[in-house]
């Protein structure tokens, strides 16, 4: 049964002159009869607990409460009566709504009716494109000993100490200096130290820096000139040519680990087996390899996905994908200690990216429900048990999946999008191509 309201609304939609074709906007009436109706009733309900000096609850006249609550209670019955015609005119013409709508009241309404319009955009339509002719070279590496070896050295060198040596400073080593600097014979502010320690080598000053400290022996002291980058972050010295005045006071020269018990046991094998610890340590490696080889091949499987689909985007996700973003930014910010007062982190700044998302979201969701890849429990399941394997109690992490709704949200999430990768992988044109160990790992 209708209620008067709802067979005293009308609408019809139109698509707006407008340069954003999924936009749309709908014109609306509500019946101002239904909606004084409405009021009446909310004030009644207000009336039963609404408190006033002088009255008892439930007893406060009702002109006085209109009085007070009048302009709450039609504010809130226009809104209910709006949305409510809007619902089912998108209902009707089952128009799928991306975002809130604007709605804007109308001049010109007709006796007894209160006119609106909603703008708003829709989700696109998606036919999906063809893959198969799109070329995809899949990353392939094998982790052997050598990778093993290299990964130790790294880890040795991440274990570094210093020694004080008796000889000229070279790259690698650690300078003990003091410098000032002078601009036209006077000292400039941050231009000095002492027992400032340096990393030959190590690109903490600028290069015509380090190539003074290249060669001296403690106890030296030099002078030379050295001209600021154009681009160098105090203004004032940008370009600007200055002196500089140099003492080395120790050389310090590195000293790696062995690998032996004590290494091993340093990184987590409490026998101290040296054979053990290279297993480990290729173990983890290979999973690290595998994950960014992963990595990799999905994202040539996305950026194939977004090639073969151009589709236009709502600007309401966009703006709101952006949103998110920059909170996220700010949240990480400040987690690493870093104050975001003096970075006013726009959303503008995503927008970009929020485009490239919300397209490839909306591609994957469509491509799963066309092709039927939504993620099964137990891929699902295979998704946190993998994540969970890199944790002391795996079973442990797998609860704590199973008990947050978001969390499973999202490994549910990274399940489907798996399957998709899959599904791109068997249709598109493959082959395979060798990775670089030190690219793939940012090896220096």
């Amino acid at each position: 049964m209708q209620t008067n309201q709802e067979q005293e609304t009308t609408q019809e939609t139109s698509v707006a002159a407008a340069p954003n074709p999924l936009e749309r906007r709908l014109d609306m009436s509500v019946s101002l009869e239904a909606v004084e109706k409405d009021v009446a009733q909310r004030l009644k309900k207000m009336s039963r607990t609404v408190k006033m000096p002088g009255f008892r609850p439930g007893k406060v006249p009702m002109n006085m409460v209109a009085q007070q609550y009048g302009h709450q209670a039609r504010s809130e019955a226009i809104g209910e009566a709006v949305e409510k015609s809007f619902n089912a005119a998108v209902h009707e013409q089952k128009l799928r709504v991306a975002g809130y709508p604007n709605f804007e009241p109308k001049e010109g309404a007709a006796a007894g009716q209160m006119s609106f319009s909603a703008v708003f955009e829709v989700y696109p339509e998606i036919t999906l494109g063809e893959i198969a002719g799109r070329e995809i070279a899949k990353p392939t590496l094998t982790v052997t000993d050598a990778e093993v070896d290299k990964t130790l050295e790294v880890l040795r060198k991440q274990r570094t100490t210093f020694v004080e040596a008796a000889k000229a400073a070279a790259d690698g080593d650690r300078a003990i200096i003091d410098f000032i600097g002078r601009r036209d014979g006077e000292p400039f502010p941050g231009g000095q130290a002492s027992d400032f320690a340096m990393l030959v080598g190590g690109g903490q000053m600028l290069p015509d820096f380090e190539t003074a400290v290249l060669g001296m022996s403690a106890g030296e002291t030099k002078t030379f000139d050295l001209t600021f980058p154009e681009d160098y972050q105090a203004k004032d010295l940008a370009g600007q040519t200055v002196q500089f005045e140099l003492t080395l006071k120790r050389v310090d020269a590195p000293e790696l680990p062995p690998l032996d018990a004590d290494f091993a046991r340093a990184l987590g094998i409490a026998d101290g087996d040296v054979e053990k610890m290279r297993g480990e340590v290729k173990d983890n490696l290979t999973r690290e390899v595998n994950n960014r080889l992963k990595a990799r091949t999905k994202a040539q499987a996305m950026e194939a996905l977004l090639a073969a689909n151009p589709v236009d985007v709502p600007q309401a996700l966009v703006r709101a994908e952006s949103g998110r973003m920059a909170q996220a930014t700010i949240q990480d910010m400040e987690a690493r200690g870093m104050s975001t007062k003096n970075v006013p982190i726009q959303p503008a700044w995503f927008t970009e990216q929020a485009q490239r998302r919300v397209r490839l979201s909306l591609i994957v969701s469509e491509l799963a429900r066309e092709k039927d890849l939504y993620a099964k429990p137990e891929q699902v399941r295979a998704v946190i048990e993998e994540f969970a394997a890199t944790y002391e109690d795996p079973a442990e992490v797998v609860r704590w999946y199973y008990s947050q709704p978001q969390r499973l949200a999202e490994a549910e999430s990274l399940a489907l999008e798996n399957n998709v990768v899959e599904w791109v992988l068997a249709n598109a044109k493959v082959s395979e191509k060798p990775a670089s160990f030190d690219e793939l790992m940012e090896v220096k």
